[in-house]
């Protein structure tokens, strides 16, 4: 089966959430369109994320979290412990990922871990099941 699943360096947050796996991304009405890239309707909480925001984060050369003086900060430990509990994904381990291997190595596993085994489609970090063909995810 050939996969149409594709994630580029900009659906990666700062904080390492693939925003090309998110229930927003993925939706057809009102899709957000990643952390990185600015649309009129963009929600609220997402412009102002803290963790987007942080005078910190601005002055690493990567724009990722784990370049951080203070890494992994209690934001990242919070967002990382409700990911990892709710959505069986480690941003952390994603940033640490990126860090040792490059963001090149990390989207090709991305891709792979994200991609149902049974149609094809992007699987949402969000859902235990794939949102076109129902495949349960263990």
């Amino acid at each position: 089966m050939t996969t149409s699943v594709s994630f580029d360096k900009s659906m990666i947050a700062p904080c390492g959430i693939n925003c090309g796996t998110c229930m927003a991304f993925l939706r057809v009405k009102n899709k957000c369109y990643g952390c990185w890239v600015d649309f009129d309707s963009k929600r609220k909480t997402c412009n102002e994320c803290k963790i987007k925001n942080c005078e910190l984060l601005a002055k690493t050369s990567s724009k990722f979290c784990y370049e951080c003086e203070i890494f992994p900060c209690e934001k990242i430990k919070h967002i990382d412990k409700r990911y990892r509990t709710k959505y069986r994904a480690s941003l952390i381990q994603n940033l640490v990922t990126i860090k040792e291997t490059g963001i090149t190595t990390f989207l090709e596993r991305e891709v792979k871990k994200w991609t149902c085994p049974s149609c094809g489609s992007t699987l949402s970090v969000h859902r235990d099941h794939c949102l076109v063909c129902s495949f349960e995810l263990t």
